[in-house]
């Protein structure tokens, strides 16, 4: 056998070998309805907030601690709990990733991803402001 004919053939094993190590990395979005259907295995989900169900936070009490329902597109709902820090701009995004695991009747989540539509024009333009919007006091009178 050729060197070249060995070269290309480790080239081509090697090759395979990273299509399927990605293909086992790659990740979809479940809905809500599948991911209690595969109870303890980690998830990505996409969802928004249910604003009509309050949020469970106190950052005094128990900073790490986080506790909401989301609801994906097909219209089911989820109690998520989350424990970390709450994301600034929970209630000004549009669509949350959550990453984490369904486990006895809710979602335990261990990373949350927040996008946001066009850094919250629509929020501004009804008078509404990020709550990171903080005003620069050299700026002030």
């Amino acid at each position: 056998m050729k060197k070249i004919h060995l070269v290309l053939l480790i080239f081509i094993a090697a090759s395979i070998g990273v299509l399927i190590s990605y293909t086992n990395t790659a990740s979809t979005y479940d809905t809500i309805e599948t991911a209690m259907q595969k109870p303890g295995k980690f998830v990505h989900l996409m969802a928004k907030l249910d604003k009509s169900v309050p949020l469970e936070y106190d950052a005094i009490k128990n900073p790490n601690y986080l506790r909401f329902t989301a609801i994906d597109s097909l219209g089911a709902t989820v109690p998520v709990v989350y424990h970390s820090a709450k994301p600034e701009n929970l209630e000004m995004s549009e669509r949350i990733v959550l990453k984490g695991k369904y486990q006895n009747g809710t979602f335990v989540c261990e990373e949350i991803q927040t996008k946001c539509p066009s850094k919250y024009k629509e929020a501004e333009a009804k008078g509404l402001k990020h709550p990171g919007n903080v005003p620069d006091p050299r700026t002030q009178p």
